[in-house]
Order: C-alpha cells, then structure tokens, then sequence
C-alpha cells in the first residue's frame, strides 16, 4: 500500500546549496519503497536567488512544493508553515545544508512502518561542528532539563519524522512565540531513535550567530520553564535573610564596641551587588511578561507572500 512522505525544508539565503540538496535527496527519497513523497520548500525571506531556484526545481519536478514567506519569520515560522501545508502520512523536517543524511530517511520509514509515532534522528558524532557550539549545546540541553519538566532528548535537532497523529497534535498548539525543539517533545507519542554522525555542511554557512543562539536558548527556557522565578524567589529570600543576619551583627557590634565609622567599600560592593540582582530578576521578569505581551497580539506566526505549486505557478 502506497503511503504519502512530505518533507518539510526550511531555505533562507542557501542558494548555494540548493541544487546539492536536490541531488542528494531525490536519490534517497525514490529508493524508498512502497512511498510517494512531497518536498514542501518553505523561502523564509531570502535575499540571495533562493527563491527563483526553488521555483524552478518546482516547475521541474511537481512533487516539489513552494511556499514564499513575505518577509523573513525564522526558522521556527517556517517549520510551522511546512507542518501545517504537509499533507503526508508521517513528516520529515530537514535541513538544506546535508549535515542530515537523506539516506537516513529510509531507516526511518522503516522503524515508522514498525510501529514507531517519532524517529528521532540523535548526532552521536558532532565533530564536524566547532568545539565551542558542541559544548554550548550541551550545556544548554543540560541547563533545560534540569529546569523544565518536559525534558528535550540531547543532540536531537528538527531532523525525525513523525506520525500524521503527531503532525494533528502539533498543530492544535496555539502559541505564536514557537521552540519547536520543545512542542515535538511536549506532544510525546511513542518514539525510537536513530543514532548518526553528523557531516559537515555541503556549502554555505550557518545563519546562526552567537547572539541568535543566545537568544533562542533563552526562548527554550522560557517556554516550557518558571524555575527561573522561582530561583530567584529563592535569591530573593536568601539574600533578605542575610541582610537580617548581618543588620544584627552591625546592632551587637555596635552595643558591645560602640559605633564605627564604616569603609566605604564594604559599602559600595553591597550597593552594586544587590543593584545588578535586582537588574536581573527584573530582566528575568520582563522576559516572561514579554511573552505574554507577544502573545496576547495574537499575531499569526508567519505570512505566506505566494504559494507555488507543481507548475510553479502561484497557488
């Protein structure tokens, strides 16, 4: 029995790796046995001809599917956009740039066809990635599942494929601020997982800075976890009792000693102690509260400029 696969591939300025992807992946995908197969290919705004090349493999190819956003939106945005246009009975998001190995897409039919919702696809080796985003990355699954319930399996990124039963329950969840990561963790459903080692880019460069790691790290957290207000209730507390403490200590000491002139750096290092505390809680709060903000808009996550179809042609 014949059975639909979509593929769900975010582009954003990967020009240069989209002729290399098509190569690699058609291969894969037609030595697949008993499945036919969609690519939905979502331009999140690219600025380099990304575009006019995805049109022209979907006039080449009808299984090729466009959809153009009308600005950039991010990553999350365009997997949202894919979930929800795939029309497949299990889905496959995957990166353009071949560090995912199309030819584990078979392995995970296979496990898929066996019974399995979820095949996570898990970076058993990431040498091919620097030293510096290997260890942050770990320090960051380590720092999430220590902090938020729903616990997000280390080393797996968007690469898996899930059940259609899956794709319905994500796309029930109705937040606009998006960490996809923790969604297909937070919806469970029974999963195996496929260990592979990751390879390095096919071409380009990754679109990711330091700053917009930092930034989607904090967006983790903050989605599935309120440890961090509660840590610093805890502070809060802790450093109130330790003022006490130490307020009685200065009363005795100056009951038995008499009163002393205070240094003024015992002084200055307890003003900007508590000063950079109470900065950071209030930073900590307004990262929450921004959330709210950003969704009580109700804005919707991306907006879809043109949809093109198999004749490339707008939908």
């Amino acid at each position: 029995m014949m059975r639909r696969l979509s593929l769900v591939v975010p582009f954003y300025n990967e020009a240069a790796s989209i002729q290399p992807f098509a190569d690699a992946i058609l291969p894969a995908l037609d030595a697949i046995p008993g499945t036919s197969w969609e690519i939905i290919c979502v331009d999140d705004g690219s600025t380099d001809g990304s575009l006019l090349k995805l049109v022209a493999l979907a006039q080449a190819d009808p299984r090729f599917r466009v959809l153009e956003f009308s600005r950039n939106f991010g990553k999350e945005a365009a997997l949202t956009a894919g979930i929800d246009a795939a029309r497949g009975e299990a889905v496959v998001p995957i990166d353009a740039d071949l560090q995912d190995p199309p030819e584990l897409i078979a392995l995970m039919v296979q496990a898929w066809r066996e019974g399995a919702e979820v095949v996570l696809a898990r970076r058993s080796d990431r040498s091919s990635d620097g030293l510096l985003k290997r260890q942050t990355a770990a320090w960051f699954y380590r720092l999430h599942n220590r902090l938020s319930k729903i616990r997000i399996p280390e080393n797996v990124g968007d690469f898996r494929l899930m059940d259609r039963a899956v794709v319905d329950a994500l796309k029930q969840l109705p937040e606009r601020q998006r960490f996809m990561k923790g969604l297909f963790a937070w919806v469970g459903f029974r999963t195996v997982t496929l260990d592979y080692t990751r390879p390095p880019r096919a071409a380009g460069r990754s679109k990711f800075s330091g700053f917009a790691l930092w930034n989607f790290a904090m967006e983790g957290v903050t989605s599935f976890s309120t440890a961090p207000l509660k840590i610093w209730t805890y502070l809060g507390v802790l450093s109130a009792a330790l003022t006490l403490f130490y307020g009685l200590y200065i009363a005795i000491r100056t009951l038995v000693f008499g009163n002393q002139v205070p240094g003024y750096a015992s002084l200055f290092v307890a003003v900007t102690f508590f000063g950079s505390v109470q900065l950071i809680s209030v930073g900590l709060i307004g990262e929450y509260i921004g959330r709210i903000y950003m969704e009580t808009k109700q804005r919707p996550p991306y907006i879809v400029r043109k949809a093109y179809g198999g004749d490339g042609t707008p939908g």
